[in-house]
């Protein structure tokens, strides 16, 4: 593969597809778009602004070049900087915006960064407050107009014509073996280990990626994107997308993600499995307002979707009642997302069987993908062709790259997208590569030969003091498929049985508890009612004989609220951080095995 740099994006969609909203998000209330010409335009001179500021790559090695870290919401600015880091061989550093201030004193030293953007003033606030212990750091910009800052624009304001041709002749030079970006993930042990992903690592993921799902060239597109763009899986989708000419609008927050779909129509969009659920219950909720035979037609319309199987025709009957599902019911949900989506890619987490039957059945794409920060990301993905997608995996893997199982089942993949390693950590890469296989730490079987299904993570499993292993995430789905649970932690580890924790679904259990006449109070009352113990403890037995006696759930606790980023227990990109949940939860867990 003639392998290029990330940022060539710019002059392929130039030269390809120019477009009028390469780029666009709100501004004071109405979108605002970037042409593809804004932004070489804008690019080109940041790029010159950092020139000018002393940014440089020396010899393109991951020690030698300059490192600019970005701590910021998603908006056209985010790429702007990505780029122009790039094209002068400088290695962007992505810090989530929820990091605390200690993990960011950490990454800032241990990537030893020369300047720092930030969207907003909390970002700056919190960058300012640890700002004494990061010598290396030279300025701080802001992309939010902020009294006392320096804005973003006076990097750009430096940009002569001199240096301008400087940073053509920069961008010549940088190989695409050079760094694009340095990700850091969180460690087991607690600190953060930076992944090295060069420009070859990212571009080459992004054409494999195109190539298998398939991203058409298709100028006329447009995404809706609002997952992390410090996430590897959304700014790998970013350059897919720049590579196809699919305009990226940017949603204003996670709250207003429904509005947005609504006023751009998008194609698709890239989301994990915890805001599919919030969209579920969100359209159950509306489902359960309804009466008579409104509420009747739409709870046989979820019934019959929760039927549905992609890969064997339900019958002339049961089209046809799909058929009319979709133009009652399911027709209003489409309507709801744009009215346009031809695809969903989740990934990040499992995501449920049930919903994956639920809105595919609806005429709502979910196509489900797998793959870690350490191979850029994608490994597998379903495919939109004919019998390229099984729910329940993560789909075939993705062309030009290796995948093979090890004895234990652990997934191993070897191409041209596995890092480089993990930066001044060549211990941590020792252990996590072995002959240029990278291991995953998930464990997987083949289904029918070709589709990956993953089971667990290998250190997710867990023995109970009889020495039997348990897999914690495949109990945990199949509990989430009850409208009644919002969250699950299954515990167990050296334990003589297998316990869990549980949130419940507060919005269904209030209406389960009107219709039975019970009082609500508040949270912390409810989850001791008598009747919703028993309620839960039904609930439990029926899930329990999916599973072999040593799985069953044998005691649970309740507990009065959500777990999220804000609390702690949710990473940034909504996975579980079962370290937290066992510390901050750990009185529950013994009143299980008391």
């Amino acid at each position: 593969m003639n392998t290029k740099r990330l940022f060539d994006a710019v002059a392929h969609q130039l030269e390809n597809f120019p477009k009028n909203d390469m780029l666009a998000a709100k501004e004071n209330g109405k979108w605002k778009t970037y042409s593809t010409q804004q932004v070489a335009d804008t690019v080109n001179k940041l790029s010159a602004g950092l020139v000018s500021l002393g940014v440089k790559a020396n010899d393109f090695t991951p020690e030698s070049s300059d490192k600019i870290a970005i701590i910021s919401n998603n908006r056209p600015e985010w790429v702007f900087t990505d780029l122009a880091v790039q094209q002068v061989g400088g290695i962007l550093v992505p810090v989530y915006p929820t990091t605390n201030p200690n993990e960011l004193a950490f990454i800032l030293n241990d990537a030893a960064v020369k300047f720092i953007f930030v969207s907003s003033e909390d970002l700056l606030l919190k960058v300012q407050s640890i700002i004494d212990k990061v010598p290396s750091i030279q300025g701080i910009y802001t992309f939010d107009s902020i009294a006392g800052a320096k804005h973003w624009t006076e990097v750009t304001a430096l940009a002569t014509d001199e240096l301008l041709a400087q940073v053509d002749t920069i961008k010549k030079q940088v190989p695409a073996e050079q760094l694009a970006t340095i990700i850091y993930t969180s460690g087991t042990t607690g600190t953060p280990k930076g992944v090295m992903l060069s420009h070859s690592n990212i571009y080459t993921n992004v054409q494999f990626s195109k190539k298998s799902f398939p991203f058409n060239d298709a100028p006329e597109s447009k995404v809706l994107s609002f997952l992390p763009l410090n996430h590897i899986f959304e700014k790998t989708c970013t350059y897919i997308y720049l590579y196809s000419g699919i305009s990226i609008y940017y949603a204003e927050s996670l709250e207003t993600i429904g509005d947005n779909l609504k006023e751009i129509k998008p194609n698709g969009f890239t989301t994990v499995p915890r805001l599919l659920e919030k969209v579920f219950e969100k359209i159950m909720a509306k489902g359960s307002e309804l009466t008579g035979t409104k509420r009747k037609l739409f709870f046989w319309a979820v019934d019959l979707a929760e039927k549905y199987d992609n890969r064997v025709s339900g019958g002339a009957w049961y089209n046809l009642q799909l058929a009319i599902a979709n133009k009652l019911i399911f027709s209003k949900w489409r309507e709801a997302l744009g009215g346009n989506i031809s695809f969903i890619i989740t990934g990040g987490a499992a995501c449920q069987v049930k919903l994956l039957r639920i809105f595919n059945a609806a005429g709502v794409p979910v196509y489900e993908g797998y793959g870690p920060t350490e191979n850029s990301p994608v490994i597998c993905v379903n495919r939109q062709e004919k019998g390229g997608t099984k729910f329940g995996t993560v789909g075939p893997p993705i062309e030009g790259i290796q995948v093979k199982l090890a004895e234990d089942g652990e997934i191993m993949v070897t191409g041209p997208c596995v890092m480089k390693g993990y930066y001044k950590r060549p211990d941590l890469t020792a252990e996590t590569m072995k002959d240029e296989w990278l291991l995953t730490g998930d464990i997987g079987v083949w289904d029918e030969g070709k589709f990956l299904k993953i089971t667990d993570r290998k250190k997710e499993l867990f023995k109970t003091s009889g020495g039997k292993y348990v897999a914690p995430q495949p109990i945990e789905n199949k509990l989430k498929e009850s409208p009644f649970v919002e969250q699950v932690m299954v515990v167990g580890s050296e334990r003589k049985f297998v316990g869990a924790l549980i949130v419940p679904s507060f919005a269904t259990l209030k209406e389960w508890m009107r219709e039975k006449g019970i009082p609500y109070t508040t949270n912390e009352d409810v989850i001791h009612h008598p009747k919703v113990l028993e309620l839960y403890r039904e609930l439990v037995e029926s899930f329990n004989k999916f599973f072999n006696h040593v799985e069953q759930i044998k005691k649970f606790e309740l507990l009065p609220r959500e777990w999220t980023v804000d609390t702690g227990e949710m990473t940034p990109k909504l996975s579980l951080k079962r370290k937290v949940v066992n510390e901050k939860f750990k009185d529950a867990i013994e009143r299980i095995y008391a």
